[in-house]
């Protein structure tokens, strides 16, 4: 039974407490292991062997920092330019990845080929996409370059090889599969119906649906303001508070949206008007999903859409399914795109574009068709 920083209880009732004491060419750890009859004696001889480590790497701790130090520096540097859902991602992703590779490395140790290790490790032994790779080297990178600023030394700058991203085209539903869903939303429809019909009719994101508030929609002008969104960060545990093995809580909050272009006004369709005034409440404050001071969790919204999917028997879908389809369909209704691109919240064309519209083969053959013969047959 693992209690804490990699401490297990044996079968022998023994504790085991290990630690990485060195790395192989493939960028794997190599482990050191301690035992002790209670869980506070195995841990703490681990603690030593990784102090008299880090000792003999650096006999003068105080006066040159690791990398681990320059992690936390940049962020305390950058936070207060960071949103927090930002800064709760760059910490999660020192934390998980960046610190315990680099452990105990000094500024002038950090080589390309360690770079190279981290990379392998990132995708080959952690199996992260390589998405979740570039943005974590990308942070990497900002993190070296702090370093060679700070540390006084005249260290070199390091290439860093980001993984090649494959795209893939984003799920969008057929015509049939939108509207078996639609018809399942409108039986019955409860707030929870409500709000993965509202994505699907605005192309809102989930936090956006969680965090609209009654006083964010004006039925005079019909129309929603998009101006906050509900994120679930992490925040780090105090002592009196049940242990996690990462050290890290979450919790809800509210707060201002993805980008500035998110915050939008979306004009009212008919059918969500109605649907609005249906489930309007007296106080303009209370959240529109759930008519009090708390807003839904957007995994209680998740899980309520996983379950119309089964019912429905559409797979591979998931909550942003619903903004790539609506996108679709915009694009299919004629849309201009600059319209569309506000409606979204994307900060440029080229994003609704490339990630959003992707016309199905009867809309190409249309446009097709619409070119002339140039031969005779």
């Amino acid at each position: 039974m693992a209690r804490g920083e990699n401490v297990f209880r044996r079968k022998d009732g023994r504790y085991e407490a290990r630690y990485i004491k060195g790395r192989r060419a493939d960028g794997k750890p190599v482990y050191g292991f301690c035992y002790g009859r209670t869980y506070e004696e195995a841990k703490g001889k681990a603690d030593r062997a990784r102090e008299e480590m880090a000792s003999a790497k650096r006999p003068d701790h105080s006066q040159s920092p690791d990398v681990a130090c320059f992690c936390d520096s940049w962020l305390s540097a950058n936070s207060a330019r960071l949103k927090p859902s930002s800064a709760a991602k760059y910490r999660m992703d020192m934390e998980n990845h960046i610190k315990p590779y680099f452990e105990g490395k000094l500024p002038c140790e950090v080589r390309p080929e360690e770079i190279e290790g981290f990379t392998r490790m990132l995708l080959n032994g952690k199996g992260l996409s390589p998405k979740t790779v570039r943005s974590i080297l990308t942070l990497l990178r900002s993190v070296l370059s702090y370093m060679r600023k700070q540390s006084g030394e005249n260290l070199p700058e390091l290439e860093i090889a980001y993984p090649k991203e494959s795209r893939k085209n984003a799920r969008v539903l057929d015509k049939k599969e939108e509207a078996m869903l639609a018809m399942l939303l409108a039986q019955e429809m409860d707030s929870c119906k409500f709000g993965v019909y509202l994505a699907l009719r605005t192309g809102m994101r989930i936090g956006e649906v969680c965090a609209l508030r009654w006083r964010d929609i004006s039925f005079e002008s019909a129309a929603i303001s998009v101006c906050q969104t509900v994120l679930r960060l992490p925040q780090k545990q105090t002592d009196s508070e049940t242990f996690r093995k990462d050290g890290f809580r979450t919790a809800l909050v509210v707060g201002p949206p993805k980008s500035e272009s998110s915050l939008r006004v979306i004009p009212l369709m008919p059918d969500i008007a109605a649907l609005c005034e249906r489930f309007r409440p007296e106080d303009p404050e209370a959240f529109l999903l759930t008519g009090t001071a708390r807003c839904m969790d957007p995994r209680k919204l998740q899980r309520r859409l996983k379950r119309y999917l089964e019912e429905c028997g559409i797979p591979e879908a998931h909550f942003h399914t619903l903004r790539h389809t609506f996108a679709t369909r915009c694009v299919e209704a004629g849309f201009d795109v600059k319209t569309l691109s506000d409606i979204l919240g994307h900060s440029n064309i080229g994003i609704t574009m490339n990630l959003y519209v992707h016309p199905d083969l009867d809309l190409k053959r249309e446009n097709m068709s619409r070119l002339k013969p140039m031969i005779s047959l």
